[in-house]
């Protein structure tokens, strides 16, 4: 004969210590249902930025270091109290520019990245000929950052003279785990483009970004550069990075330039750009950028050109001398690019990302643009300022670079559960960039806490530790 099943209303609390189910009882600790996991380490009382919205949120570390969202209070073995501070992912530099740096000088450069709230720094802007040596050089020193390399095909080419030689050293370098291929068209503007298309389906092949340097900068051309871009999407089918577009591509002719890459996404091929949010260039002395007629080129004269790091401003002589100089770096003045028709344009677009193409760091004072130590407080500052939602830029510094570099970075860009805990916790009152021309080697204000793969390495402008992990495929 069947067992009646009988039902009964019991109190909660009894109800979780015993589940009756006919003549059979199972008694339960109440622990069962109640005890919290105990957490490396807990973030309470922020507004968690999850890669789509801001909300209250507490944030736990495991010991795996991987993320826990929370709506309840947690507890772990160390707690930080977010109050009135956003807890974001890591921000994320695309064009960290600091390949073949010697590796003291590398943690220099690292430290400043991370004193701006950045967690991981790749340099998809130039990078390696040789992935492997480079890996393997780097992997000998501690990090404060996640770091990651591209393939740079300029200097393939200054080593090899056949488009069969390039491209074998190409792959070499996607076969070793390089993040994708970079080229600069403008710097070596010998490159044709069917030497570009080359390297495009080299990195279509490996579902790998063809960053690209576009290939002019005046007004007169410039356009004719992101068509270059949209012509590689759209026969090879890569997803196509622009460097810096209102420095090149977009300095007078942004408007037009967003929209033709627009109406490109539209019709279903992948192009992204970045900004730096500051109105002024710098590049090496012995750029083509200096190149014969540069001066009616850019409206620019031997005066405007400042060295940085230095206040040095520049004389005819000057500057012959240090055109025979390599790696000395000459800022144009501020205003050169103007934010309002540029940058403030581009980071309404949801393509475009913020990436620094910040460079080399020594000390006590840096040869070096200041958005190489200040560009992502700078970035938010100046969001906030224009009147830019906290959600959309932080977008541009978290998710959509992250996205861009799929699917070596998939684990990180979002606050999620089981993600890894690559965190930045800053006050959005206070955060900005300081670093300047006359002294780029400064911390940006604002960044509370860094937290790099599950481990606080920065906390109260002071380095706490060195996390950072090697990315690569």
């Amino acid at each position: 004969m069947k067992k009646e099943v009988t039902h009964k209303t019991i109190p909660r609390r009894e109800a979780i210590q015993k589940i009756t189910l006919g003549t059979t009882s199972l008694s339960l600790s109440p622990a069962i249902f109640v005890r919290e996991p105990k957490y490396k380490l807990v973030i309470n009382h922020g507004k968690v930025f999850t890669g789509t919205e801001i909300k209250e949120a507490n944030v736990g570390i495991t010991q795996a270091n991987k993320i826990k969202i929370s709506k309840r209070r947690l507890k772990g073995e160390q707690e930080i109290d977010a109050t009135g501070k956003v807890v974001s992912s890591g921000f994320i530099d695309i064009l960290g520019d600091n390949a073949g740096s010697p590796k003291a000088t590398y943690q220099v450069f690292e430290k400043y990245k991370i004193s701006d709230g950045l967690t991981t720094v790749l340099q998809m802007h130039g990078g390696a000929e040789n992935a492997q040596n480079w890996y393997d050089h780097f992997e000998e020193v501690p990090h404060y950052v996640n770091y990651g390399v591209s393939t740079f095909v300029m200097r393939i080419r200054w080593a090899t003279t056949s488009l069969e030689e390039r491209c074998k050293k190409v792959e070499q370098c996607l076969e070793e785990g390089a993040l994708g291929v970079s080229h600069s068209p403008e710097y070596q503007p010998n490159t044709s483009y069917e030497e570009l298309k080359a390297y495009a389906n080299l990195a279509q092949k490996y579902d790998r970004p063809l960053f690209l340097h576009l290939r002019y900068s005046s007004q007169e051309k410039e356009l004719e550069g992101v068509q270059e871009a949209i012509d590689l999407a759209k026969e090879t089918g890569v997803r196509v990075h622009i460097n810096h577009l209102h420095s090149t591509g977009g300095t007078y002719n942004m408007s037009q330039a967003l929209e033709m890459i627009q109406n490109a996404n539209d019709s279903g091929l992948e192009l992204t750009c970045c900004v730096y949010p500051y109105s002024y260039w710098a590049t090496y002395s012995v750029s083509t950028r200096f190149g014969e007629g540069w001066r009616e080129k850019y409206g620019l004269d031997y005066e405007d050109l400042t060295v940085v790091g230095t206040g040095e401003t520049l004389t005819e002589e000057s500057f012959q001398k240090y055109r025979e100089q390599s790696g000395l770096l000459l800022a144009v003045p501020e205003g050169t690019m103007p934010l309002e028709e540029t940058v403030n344009l581009a980071l309404q677009r949801d393509f475009c990302m913020v990436g620094s193409d910040g460079g080399l760091h020594y000390e006590p004072r840096s040869n070096n643009h200041p958005r190489g130590a200040g560009c992502f407080a700078t970035a938010i500052r100046h969001a906030l300022d224009i009147g830019l939602p906290l959600e959309q830029i932080l977008t541009k510094i978290t998710t959509l670079p992250a996205q861009l570099m799929r699917s070596c970075l998939n684990d990180r860009g979002t606050l999620e559960n089981g993600k890894i805990a690559d965190i930045t916790i800053f006050d959005p009152e206070t955060i900005r960039g300081k670093a300047s021309v006359a002294n780029p080697n400064q911390f940006s204000e604002g960044i509370d806490t860094v937290i790099v793969n599950g481990e606080v390495t920065f906390q109260n402008q002071e380095l706490v530790a060195s996390r950072g992990e090697g990315i690569r495929y």
